[in-house]
């Protein structure tokens, strides 16, 4: 069993060598940990010396695999069958820290978001806080020291092949369909999730959505239940003087902050205070630009349907631009919002998905790519009645058909308004 006391007497290899896999090798290094190899598929130049000459042999010797995150096992057949000996980064800092307090975070939607909110939230409040995971440091790189809050985003694809994780404070925001290809099928995504619950124990806290309670009883997790109650947070929601803050689309985040506060007992007040000067992150329901009577909505994250259903349900006239690579088994219902858009322009290479999930329900063209899309939005505005247009990028869809990822398509997106907004409008 792996523990921090002989963990310089096991071998590893690292098997994938992006920001968390040469991390975990650095991670090696400072800390004298000398029995290793490594494996990437593609970047095989480096940490050359220590490249494995024989991935197979490599597989079958050693006591640990660390995987990176996103490396599916549908894909690798050959460490699909070593599965019980794959552990993660974040396996590691619960291994070998003790100093510090987590909060893992964890959700289909939202979890960026929360993530950001709760750092920001220690940070106004005088507490050392730390942030990294799949949000953009790899966890072994943080520094961490005495009393510090580590704030963890975690993905299924990390979790999925955790064993050590053992959160002060695990938030799982919510769980619909996604990454269903990588993933298998519902079940095993969801199960990825209840990871962060495994080892927690009885003086720590398991923040869950009411439609996982029966799951959680079941599995008969030691930690203290406690299931944010929407209610309470919007008592207070218009006492926080924060436009981001004031749409719909962050209540769900935001109940499970202000119970997190309530558990390390910020008081109403401070929590009020310190929510007031949180900025939003980009390519989230991101108004980036108001010009004449046409908001701009940069909602590029949206990689599947129930994470665009929350931006038309917040916003009205929308001219709304969807598709990209869908997700497995997503569905698009626009029940209860349709009224609130106006038309709908189909980008990506593969518009067939979505056009049979829209057509004859709502007014729609297929405009293939960005450029296009808002030449056209603009055309069709001129020639509108309708006084005031909401154009709103929430494409429910990954990017890579297009894009290298979904900050990309949003940035082009947001560059090609404003240089279009000062053409026509």
């Amino acid at each position: 069993m792996l523990n921090i006391s002989n963990i310089k007497e096991l071998s590893f290899l690292v098997y994938g060598l992006g920001l968390s896999g040469k991390s975990v090798v650095n991670f090696f290094k400072k800390n004298n940990i000398k029995n290793y190899e490594v494996w990437d598929d593609k970047q095989k130049q480096l940490f050359k010396n220590k490249r494995s000459k024989n991935l197979t042999k490599t597989l079958s010797k050693v006591d640990y695999i660390v995987l990176s995150p996103g490396i599916s096992l549908n894909d690798k057949k050959n460490i699909n069958k070593f599965k019980k000996k794959i552990i993660t980064d974040i396996d590691f800092l619960y291994l070998t820290n003790k100093k510090f307090k987590s909060i893992v975070v964890t959700g289909t939607n939202g979890k960026s978001t929360t993530c950001k909110l709760i750092s920001h939230l220690l940070k106004k409040n005088k507490h050392k806080v730390l942030l990294g995971g799949n949000i953009g440091t790899p966890i072994l790189d943080l520094k961490i020291t005495k009393n510090t809050y580590v704030v963890i985003e975690a993905s299924s694809f990390q979790l999925s092949h955790s064993k050590f994780i053992q959160p002060d404070f695990s938030l799982l925001l919510n769980i619909t369909n996604d990454h269903l290809d990588w993933h298998g099928n519902i079940t095993n995504y969801r199960n990825s999730k209840l990871k962060i619950f495994m080892l927690q124990k009885k003086n720590q806290f398991a923040l869950i959505n009411n439609s996982i309670k029966k799951i959680f009883i079941k599995k008969k997790f030691l930690s203290k239940l406690i299931i944010p109650d929407q209610k309470n947070y919007l008592k207070i929601k218009y006492k926080i003087k924060n436009r981001y803050l004031r749409s719909n689309i962050n209540d769900e985040n935001m109940s499970f902050v202000y119970m997190f506060s309530k558990l390390i007992k910020i008081s109403e007040k401070d929590f009020i205070k310190a929510i007031e000067s949180f900025i939003g992150l980009p390519h989230r329901y991101e108004i980036f630009l108001k010009r004449k009577n046409i908001t701009f909505i940069n909602d590029s994250k949206a990689t599947s349907f129930e994470a665009t259903k929350y931006a038309l349900s917040n916003s009205k006239n929308i001219r709304w631009i969807l598709g990209g690579l869908s997700k497995k088994n997503d569905k698009i219902n626009l029940s209860g919002i349709k009224k609130n858009i106006i038309k709908c322009y189909l980008i990506g290479k593969k518009t067939n998905f979505f056009k049979k999930q829209i057509e004859n329900k709502i007014n729609f063209l297929i405009t293939k790519n960005l450029k296009k899309t808002l030449i056209k939005i603009f055309k069709d505005i001129k020639l509108s009645s309708i006084k005031s247009n909401t154009i709103l990028l929430s494409p429910a869809a990954a990017s890579y058909d297009q894009f290298m990822n979904f900050e990309k398509r949003g940035d082009e997106f947001k560059k090609l308004s404003k240089l279009y907004a000062r053409k026509f409008i």
